[in-house]
């Protein structure tokens, strides 16, 4: 049976990374490791990692995109949780089978990663994010 091993990290969504910066990184303390463009899911994201797990600042690039949608209807904050697994195939068929919704039955694919999404409506309204590392 797949396994949750840690919490990756936690997505919040911002209007403007550098603002955000201001709070992460000038207040708490935390170190920027890097920013990325992940034009897949149309966001740029900032990367602070903490111990074994990082706060992901995310701002959309496109109006079109969830990360937009999200910001517009919700405003800023806390936008989804990163669970990483050992198995992630097994992990989505696990809970297919146990009548959870998913946004992705197959894990999206980039480098040295797969990840999925679980519908927030299957999660008491929270996205959470599936993460495998290859």
């Amino acid at each position: 049976m797949a396994k949750i091993n840690k919490i990756n990290h936690i997505g919040i969504v911002v209007p403007d990374i550098e603002g955000a910066l201001g709070f992460w990184q000038d207040a708490l303390g935390l170190k920027l490791d890097h920013i990325e463009d992940v034009q897949g899911q149309k966001s740029l994201v900032a990367f602070l990692p903490l111990s074994e797990s990082e706060i992901e600042l995310v701002r959309p690039t496109s109006n079109d995109s969830g990360v937009a949608k999200f910001l517009r209807e919700h405003g800023p904050g806390i936008h989804h949780i990163c669970f990483e697994v050992d198995d992630i195939m097994e992990m989505l068929s696990d809970l297919k089978s146990k009548g959870i919704r998913l946004i992705n039955e197959t894990p999206l694919e980039m480098e040295g990663r797969k990840m999925a999404f679980i519908h927030p409506k299957s999660a008491g309204g929270v996205l959470v994010e599936l993460y495998q590392l290859t």
